[in-house]
């Protein structure tokens, strides 16, 4: 089992980041994160007052789920050590980069969003002045479904799994909790909704 650990790295860009806001999106694997994310990314697409931040990660990118940049780690490593990244952070065994130019786009008011993970929520939340946190939930009977028809886990494995996912307190960040154990576009909607309301109002 893989324990997720912060090891944050941020650029000599000044502390803390100001002016407009980062939303970081995060829940358990079958929670439909990345589903939800694309759906608000179409549903903004021609608003400008919002971006979508693409994540560096040290996987191949398969085209169905997170639309990340890959990287090896040699890539990544020297990525990092030429300041290319406004923070990181490992989980899962893997490496995770948001690109240091989201802090122009902060500074310049905008609303970033990010597809993130626990382990980095406390880093972020003492980098980023404006921090928003929305967990993506499901019922547990959902996400057992629909981690069993990816077919990469036992049963077993499925549930301990779970397991771990259920010890986040979503009431330490202040998240909003989005249930996505229905309709795509009801819990998409709610998600563009509170994108908004972290960054302005109508």
């Amino acid at each position: 089992m893989s324990v997720e650990t912060e090891q944050p790295m941020v650029p000599d860009l000044g502390l803390p980041v100001i002016g407009g806001a980062l939303v970081v999106v995060v829940g358990p694997s079958g929670a439909g994160k990345d589903t939800l994310l694309n759906y608000a990314r179409q549903v903004l697409a021609e608003d400008d007052r919002v971006f979508f931040v693409r994540r560096v990660i040290t996987r191949p990118a398969d085209g169905e789920t997170e639309r990340h940049l890959a990287a090896t780690r040699a890539e990544f490593e020297a990525m990092k050590a030429s300041g290319r990244f406004a923070f990181t952070w490992q989980a899962h065994e893997l490496e995770y980069g948001l690109p240091a130019s989201i802090d122009d786009n902060i500074r310049s008011g905008q609303t970033a969003v990010c597809n993130g993970s626990r382990a980095a929520l406390a880093g972020l939340r003492a980098r980023y002045v404006n921090f928003s946190v929305i967990s993506i939930t499901a019922h547990r009977e959902v996400l057992a479904n629909r981690l069993a028809a990816r077919g990469r886990e036992s049963r077993q494995q499925i549930l301990a799994r779970l397991d771990r996912s259920a010890h986040f307190d979503a009431a330490h960040y202040d998240a909003l909790q989005i249930d996505n154990s229905g309709p795509v576009t009801v819990a998409g909607d709610a998600l563009v909704a509170a994108i908004k309301a972290v960054g302005w109002r109508d």
